[in-house]
């Protein structure tokens, strides 16, 4: 990826953090590793659920990270186009539904 509107070396912010609790870091990486295992859920599928979510979340470190991961965890091209298209559903249909509130303010007098 060519431009990133974040810092690219994100390793050494994430140092600190691990420096200043390591007991935490460490749960927390256990914890993400033991959640891409495979289980009910093949790792694919997960990485494939993670890619859609990163687009949600607008994280860009997650959407190239889960996306070389579902990758090599056998997802196609095309299976990652469309977990792409799912998250852009998924955050389109929340502005859709909370048209609501817009619609009930109009209403007031």
């Amino acid at each position: 990826m060519a431009d990133y509107f974040y810092h690219v070396e994100s390793s050494k912010e994430r140092r600190k953090l691990q420096e200043l609790r390591p007991d935490l870091y460490q749960a927390f990486m256990d914890f993400n590793d033991k959640a891409f295992t495979d289980g009910a859920l093949s790792r694919r599928v997960k990485e494939l659920i993670a890619v859609a979510t990163a687009h949600i979340t607008q994280c860009p470190y997650c959407i190239a990270g889960h996306t070389k991961k579902a990758k090599k965890a056998g997802a196609s091209d095309e299976e990652v186009a469309e977990a792409i298209f799912v998250a852009m559903a998924m955050r389109a249909g929340g502005a859709f539904a909370h048209c609501a509130v817009s619609m009930d303010a109009l209403a007031e007098k």
